[in-house]
């Protein structure tokens, strides 16, 4: 069984694209050169996209492989397959890691256990029922995010065409 995913790396500082690299090609076990671009969202940082193809849990190796780095904001896609469902992990220097199972249509599938915790946090209340929901979401990733993630000028364009 294998799925794809996407690796977006948002931003990273020039000295850590290398590493970021290195980092992906010893989850692949094959040599990876991405096609880094300046992030104008941050100033003095580069982004870069790249398709993959893998086992499931794939998308996990490749989160775990780059989440202690501080500078970087990234996300992992993976597509749900006959074996597993779909993930996709957020990460940034401010809010740390976030992790979504997806359904087939891309859809953000929260837990039973994670719902109930959520729901008696906002009854004891520890917190609002709302802000508990967007976090289950990954509100707060995407609001930080979203800047990040439309490319600068002269960035790849991918067209994908489906021919029924």
């Amino acid at each position: 069984m294998t799925t794809r995913g996407v690796l977006y790396v948002h931003s990273a500082p020039r000295a850590l694209c290398p590493h970021v690299e290195w980092a992906v090609a010893g989850v692949l076990g094959a040599r990876v050169n991405l096609d880094w671009i300046r992030q104008p969202a941050s100033p003095g940082t580069w982004r870069a996209e790249f398709s993959w193809q893998g086992d499931p849990g794939t998308a996990s190796k490749l989160a775990s492989a780059l989440r202690g780095w501080h500078l970087l904001r990234f996300e992992v896609t993976a597509e749900p397959c006959s074996a597993a469902e779909g993930e996709r992990y957020s990460s940034t220097p401010e809010l740390g890691i976030f992790h979504a199972v997806t359904g087939m249509h891309g859809d953000i599938l929260i837990p039973e256990d994670r719902l109930r915790a959520a729901v008696g946090r906002a009854s004891r209340g520890e917190s609002e029922l709302e802000a508990e929901i967007q976090k289950l979401l990954g509100k707060p990733w995407d609001d930080e995010l979203e800047p990040f993630r439309y490319a600068g000028e002269g960035a790849p364009v991918r067209w994908l065409h489906q021919v029924v």
